[in-house]
């Protein structure tokens, strides 16, 4: 069974820093492209960043440019997501998505690209 689980999730204070983790089972994980997106209360689904599932392209969503970064390891069968100087806004549920792919490049933030979802970890940033 394909399946994605997000973790790291949980509270943190304005400026600090968290790691969420997307675990992939039952895929090719190198056949992979993931993006992570995120959901606050009362407002649309967007996109955080993604990665090619080279490792070799990345993207990021304006509000968290300079501050997160997006990483694989393929051999865990894992993708990272750092997210530093954490600011209250960032406060959303996240997901993690992917999509299986043999273009080496394919790093896209678009919500209906993807075809498996993981559940979602909530991420709080208030003091």
């Amino acid at each position: 069974q394909r399946q994605l689980v997000e973790s790291g999730g949980g509270l943190v204070q304005p400026g600090g820093s968290l790691r969420l983790s997307c675990a992939a089972s039952g895929f090719t994980s190198d056949f992979l492209a993931v993006a992570w997106f995120r959901q606050a209360p009362g407002k649309e689904r967007e996109g955080v960043s993604c990665i090619s599932r080279s490792g070799t392209v990345t993207n990021y969503g304006d509000p968290v440019k300079g501050r997160f970064t997006v990483s694989r390891d393929n051999t865990k069968k894992t993708v990272h997501l750092i997210m530093n100087n954490m600011k209250p806004e960032d406060t959303a549920v996240y997901y993690c998505a992917a999509i299986t792919t043999t273009a080496q490049d394919m790093c896209l933030m678009t919500s209906p690209s993807y075809d498996y979802w993981g559940q979602g970890i909530q991420v709080t940033v208030s003091s």
